[in-house]
């Protein structure tokens, strides 16, 4: 089977089922996994697919506006946004933390570098060194529930204390979005 057959191939299974691995697609196929990330190369150039740990999924909206959100899809305009770098050099654009947070959780192993805003500064920072304030009442009528990354624990308590909230550090606060949209409250993303 040519590549190109293979990649039709891929687009169809992926219409009828969602999700695939890339070793289950590696088994129907039977190719190596390597032949498989060679096929798949191109539909992820193209936007026809999106990489997700351990596998792929059909890219929900086929032509993402450059300057759009890669996890929720809309315009990103944020003076916020997150970027996500990785392994293989792909730049992720994000419109903010809880969109940045949701995608590193999706893609970790494969996530070289996770950078940010400082909120205050409008500094970039690394997302790993930062400190997310959630539940505050500083509104930006963004993704819910909203996240504020800070370059400092300092800053972040002095914004705190102005508008409440709650301090965590990266991982903290992967696990705390992750957990709130499992949860009853659902995701806000302005699809």
């Amino acid at each position: 089977m040519l590549p190109i057959e293979r990649q039709k191939q891929l687009l169809s299974w992926l219409k009828e089922e969602g999700a695939l691995s890339i070793s289950e697609i590696s088994k129907r196929l039977q190719v190596s996994e390597m032949t498989i990330y060679r096929d798949i190369k191109p539909l992820l150039t193209e936007n026809k697919i999106i990489k997700t740990s351990g596998g792929i999924t059909l890219a929900s909206i086929n032509n993402i506006p450059s300057s759009g959100c890669t996890y929720c899809f809309k315009e990103s305009n944020s003076r916020h946004p997150v970027q996500i770098i990785t392994n293989d050099l792909k730049v992720e654009q994000l419109c903010c933390p809880h969109c940045g947070l949701l995608r590193y959780k999706d893609i970790e192993t494969d996530v070289s570098q996770i950078i940010c805003r400082d909120f205050l500064y409008n500094s970039t920072i690394s997302a790993k060194m930062a400190f997310f304030l959630f539940d505050s009442d500083f509104n930006l009528n963004c993704c819910q529930p909203q996240a504020l990354a800070f370059g400092s624990r300092k800053q972040a308590e002095q914004f705190q204390k102005g508008f409440g909230g709650v301090i965590l550090r990266f991982e903290e606060a992967v696990e705390e979005v992750e957990k709130r949209m499992k949860g009853d409250l659902g995701c806000h993303c302005n699809k």
